[in-house]
């Protein structure tokens, strides 16, 4: 239901905040994933079983046959909820959670298919099924936004990227229009732009891929692996523009590098987006994802070194991000977390 919801004192609660339930949704559409739906389905199920232990998992399922391959893959340890969508990156899809005065709202913005790329049946009304489902209100927004295009501390700190915010593709607006419609939309008192994400990425290169904040005033980005690395200059370029950035606090923020995967290959051979950046922070736990590369391990340690109270869980990875057209992320874009 979407209903008039006051903004005033809006916050968005951050991702290592308690959390009631993580959403994801079941791999459906077979033509979206090459004929072959196995390789992402094991892989998000993998990742409801690491989650299930101290999380509320709930999974979309379009359709029979995917409520019944969900329901016998991952029912034991997660909610089957039946329901329309075009593809599982409910990151981008789905609302975004806030709170106000009266409590949570979800936040609902425009979608064109990643400046259509990507413009699949019902991928526009399953936010409003997920705020429905979760008994929420909605406030919705004129403007085109998916989630994995920001990131928030919790304290009015965005980071974004020019690749995706001012994309003629989406709005086809300036930035100053753009820091408007995110100071509007989420209360918002800093954005800090970075000028790419990853090159080859679906998105045209999400945040979620390039930089993370880990809490207020702290971010995690990657560092090349490998004088292959296809992101190097952008890698580095990233670090440089976070370390001379400060927050809505006016606190310089502490950058954190991680080894990068380095350079991985799709399966006709060119190179995909692969991103240790795409973890996801749930209760007790953050799940990371690994594509089978020499610097997984050194990764996944210096994330458990971030996150000393979570358990860092390093999961294969390869299936939900395929080659070519298909795939294209990981487990942050396939699931929102909603806020205790």
């Amino acid at each position: 239901m979407e209903t008039t919801v006051s903004l005033t004192e809006l916050t968005v609660p951050p991702e290592w905040a308690p959390q009631t339930a993580i959403w994801t949704a079941w791999p459906a559409n077979t033509k979206q994933w090459g004929g072959d739906l196995e390789p992402p389905r094991r892989d998000l199920a993998a990742l409801a079983r690491a989650l299930a232990p101290s999380n509320t998992v709930r999974v979309l399922a379009n359709g029979e046959e995917a409520e019944e391959s969900a329901r016998a893959s991952v029912g034991d340890v997660a909610e089957i909820v039946p329901a329309r969508y075009g593809d599982v990156w409910l990151r981008d899809t789905g609302p975004i959670f806030a709170r106000n005065a009266d409590g949570l709202v979800a936040l609902r913005f425009e979608t064109n298919g990643w400046g259509g790329k990507f413009d699949l049946p019902d991928d526009h009304i399953v936010g409003d099924a997920i705020a429905g489902f979760a008994r929420v209100p909605t406030r919705k927004f004129d403007f085109i936004l998916e989630g994995g295009a920001i990131e928030q501390d919790g304290e009015g700190t965005i980071i974004t990227t020019r690749d995706v915010m001012l994309n003629a593709n989406r709005n086809a607006w300036t930035e100053r229009a753009a820091e408007a419609a995110l100071r509007e939309a989420f209360a918002a008192e800093k954005i800090i732009w970075l000028d790419e994400g990853l090159r080859h990425d679906h998105t045209d290169g999400h945040i979620d891929n390039v930089a993370r904040f880990v809490e207020p005033g702290r971010v995690v980005c990657q560092t090349p692996s490998g004088p292959d690395d296809p992101n190097a200059d952008i890698l580095d370029a990233v670090a440089r523009a976070l370390e001379g950035a400060t927050d809505a606090q006016g606190r310089k923020l502490e950058v954190i590098r991680i080894p990068s995967p380095g350079l991985v290959r799709g399966a006709p051979g060119e190179p995909v987006p692969a991103s240790h950046m795409n973890f996801l922070i749930a209760n007790g736990v953050v799940v990371m994802p690994a594509y089978g590369t020499p610097t997984q391990d050194a990764a996944r340690d210096a994330l458990q070194s971030v996150f000393p109270n979570r358990t860092v869980i390093a999961l294969n990875s390869r299936g939900l991000l395929g080659s070519g057209d298909v795939g294209g992320g990981s487990f942050h874009c396939s699931t929102l977390q909603e806020p205790l």
